[in-house]
Formats: C-alpha cells, structure tokens, sequence
C-alpha cells in the first residue's frame, strides 16, 4: 500500500512562512509529477504547485512568487515553500503523485496517489 504523507502545517501570522513536506511510504513506485493542492470547506479542490521529473515546475498565479517547489524523484518526495503567506492561503493542503507522463499537472485528475492533507492556518 503506498501512503503520501504530508507534515509541516500550522498556524502562522500573515507575513510569515511555512515549509511543506510530503514522502510516500509502503511500496516503492515510479511518478512522473507531483504536485500540491489545497481546498476549503465548501470549495474545489484548487491546484497550488507542481513539479515534473523530467523538467518544470508549475504554480497557481494566486501564489506565483510566494512559494516554491522543489523535490527527490527517486524518493517520491516533494516540499512547498511558503512565504508572503496570506489569509486566503488558509485551507488543508494535499499532496499527490502523479504516474502518467502525460497527465495534466494542474488539474486534480492527473493525480492517482494523494496524501490526508495538512492545515494551514494563516491569522491576519
């Protein structure tokens, strides 16, 4: 069974920063991409961040500038640096994998693996 956990959520002031990890446990398998989504009671699942392992990282323009991606492809594990953090960032955050070459990185759909998810609250 292959397990995405993610840790590093909390509470933090507006301004501050939080880093994100996420690692897959159980079975060893191949992705081609992950990424990072996040959503709120009553809201979508939204896209956040995604990283491929061929190449290319990709964001939401809400947090373009403000968090970075980065990750071990021989390890499935990704991070998201958040900084400049914002009370509209607050939300569970997701990690997932994705194992298709192919599939789109910013969509949900193009994800079969993901994590429980981790709070982020941000006090304003």
């Amino acid at each position: 069974q292959v397990q995405l956990v993610e840790s590093g959520g909390g509470l933090v002031q507006a301004g501050g920063s939080l880093r994100l990890s996420c690692a897959a446990s159980g079975r060893t398998f191949s992705s081609a991409h992950m990424g990072w989504f996040r959503q709120v009671p009553g809201n979508e699942r939204e896209f956040v961040a995604a990283i491929r392992w061929s190449g290319g990282t990709y964001y939401a323009d809400s947090v373009k500038g403000r968090f970075t991606i980065s990750g071990e492809n021989a390890e499935n594990t990704v991070y998201l640096q958040m900084n400049s953090l914002k009370a509209e960032d607050t939300a569970v955050y997701y990690c997932a994998a994705g194992l298709s070459l192919y599939g789109a990185v910013s969509n949900r759909y193009g994800y079969e693996r993901w994590g429980q998810g981790t709070q982020v609250t941000v006090s304003s």
